[in-house]
């Protein structure tokens, strides 16, 4: 089988690693897709320093794809239409990245009008296959894997995921066109049966690692992973990060990984563990952990809210609010971790993203 590939400077992106935020869905008061604010958040990314988006995934709210609001295409070209004009105008490469849910059927529908849009890869979620076993959750991806190269997820089961054992990922890993996994099931023992996979199929060199973990971020891109596999030893580090949380304050993100990578945090471990501390408690008021993530979405709108990217915090479900206590434990993060958010870099900038 001939699978499609990325292109070369595409690939170098993620190899290099970089950030790439899961993108919000702007909606107006009405509950619209409001187009004028979608593309002012893309923009902010872009001057951020992002090295690509992820769209149509959790953080867009899968709800876009049903026939009452029918937003997944027109975001997705909407996305393009953006990174092509910042690519043009800056020589920049950006990742395109599309997410993918469903059944088998589904899934081949929504890949190829990912490819129709000219995106570089599929992030694909296997939550509809809670009961299956791994051969025919392969063949599923195998399947996908024929229309774009797979970015591979593995979701926590708190937001609908499924656990997946070390031998699924080995087994996806040898996927010949699988060009990163974005790791999330916020468990340190699933974190490592995905790397451990990865190195055991013999294709870790070609394969970048993404965390998802936003309850651990700094630390997954410090550490590094030493697989022992048939008398060898096998080094993966995980390369940047695709996250919900680096959807908001994005561009101290992009500094944050650019110190990870020039090794600022190796000179000093304890003001890293400091930080990763931090950042992860910022993540627990955005993700609403106190009430088992049920905010996690309106939590990152709160805080878009509150830069003036987005007029609201609406979500295409009336009933989805923050939690009791989530605008509280936001306004405490602000308070606690100044160093953390910027503000005042999108207070400079919010007039032209928004024209």
């Amino acid at each position: 089988m001939n699978y499609p590939v990325l292109p070369d400077d595409i690939k170098s992106v993620l190899t290099r690693g970089t950030v790439i935020p899961a993108l919000p869905l702007a909606l107006n008061s009405k509950r619209k897709f409001d187009e004028r604010r979608q593309r002012a958040l893309i923009r902010y990314y872009l001057d951020a320093g992002v090295g690509g988006i992820a769209a149509g995934v959790h953080t867009t709210q899968f709800a876009i794809r049903n026939a009452e609001y029918n937003i997944l295409a027109p975001l997705l070209e909407l996305t393009v239409e953006e990174l092509e004009k910042h690519t043009a105008k800056t020589g920049k490469p950006l990742a395109r990245i599309a997410g993918v849910i469903g059944r088998t059927e589904q899934a081949v529908r929504e890949a190829e009008l990912a490819r129709k849009h000219g995106y570089h890869s599929v992030l694909l979620s296997l939550a509809a296959f809670r009961d299956d076993d791994n051969e025919s959750i392969i063949s599923h991806c195998r399947k996908i894997a024929e229309i774009l190269p797979l970015f591979g997820f593995y979701l926590q089961p708190a937001v609908g995921g499924r656990i997946l054992d070390m031998n699924f990922w080995r087994r996806f890993a040898e996927i010949e066109n699988v060009a990163a996994i974005k790791i999330a099931p916020f468990n340190r023992y699933h974190t490592l049966d995905v790397i451990r996979g990865v190195a055991e199929s013999g294709r870790a060199d070609d394969i970048a690692l993404y965390t998802g973990n936003d309850d651990n971020i700094l630390i997954d891109l410090l550490a590094e992973y030493r697989i022992m596999h048939r008398g060898s030893v096998i080094s993966k580090r995980i390369a940047g990060g695709l996250l919900g949380h680096w959807a908001v304050w994005t561009s101290t993100a992009v500094k944050l990984l650019e110190d990870v990578q020039k090794g600022v945090f190796d000179r000093d471990l304890n003001r890293a563990l400091v930080l990763a501390n931090q950042i992860t408690d910022c993540n627990a008021a955005f993700f609403d952990t106190a009430n088992n993530f049920r905010g996690c979405i309106t939590g990152l709108h709160e805080v878009l809210r509150r830069q003036g990217l987005f007029e609201g915090i609406w979500t295409l479900d009336p009933e989805e609010k923050l939690s009791p206590g989530q605008k509280n434990e936001i306004d405490r993060v602000y308070s606690a971790y100044p160093h953390l958010n910027d503000d005042d870099f999108i207070a400079e900038n919010l007039d032209e993203w928004l024209s």
